[in-house]
């Protein structure tokens, strides 16, 4: 099989097969003193990420929320180590790469990127504004199941379109 259609395969993967994927990628640990940089978009996505903000849950995949600092509605956390959200953010340069992998969760369409520290980058496509969302090496596992949580306040906050 050639890379292009392995790919091409990766993209169109069940939500399960991500799981075990994550899962199973990486060993190295991720820097836990890592905070994470406040975007610092248009003041029409601002406010995108500002209503973002307003809709965010209490609770991902059953994690407690926990901002990081700087505090900012650009930003949310939750858990420790967390799971990052950045609302803002600039366009990630493996959007432009065809056969880029990607996933769609519950209506939202996320480009994903491993990390050389083992975790997960997901960033959204598709929506007027880029979200973020990074995933530690520790919370991996779980596959896609924490995008799920994010599926409806995106819905309602980020409308559909280009960036």
């Amino acid at each position: 099989m050639n890379v292009s259609a392995r790919r091409r395969r990766r993209c169109l993967v069940s939500a399960p097969a991500l799981a075990l994927l994550i899962a199973s990628a990486g060993c190295s640990s991720a820097d836990e003193a890592a905070k994470p940089v406040v975007p610092t978009p248009d003041s029409k996505v601002t406010e995108l990420c500002r209503n973002l903000h307003k809709q965010l849950p209490d609770k991902v995949d059953g994690l407690e929320r926990a901002d990081p600092e700087p505090e900012s509605e650009l930003t949310a956390g939750w858990g420790d180590p967390a799971i990052i959200l950045r609302c803002g953010v600039a366009k990630p340069p493996e959007m432009n790469n065809p056969e880029a992998d990607g996933v769609t969760v519950d209506g939202v369409n996320w480009l994903l990127e491993e990390q050389d520290d083992g975790s997960f980058r997901f960033t959204s496509t598709l929506r007027k504004a880029y979200v973020e969302i990074t995933l530690p090496e520790e919370r991996a596992g779980g596959g896609v199941g924490p995008l799920t949580d994010f599926a409806a306040p995106m819905k309602k906050a980020i409308p559909k379109g280009i960036a």
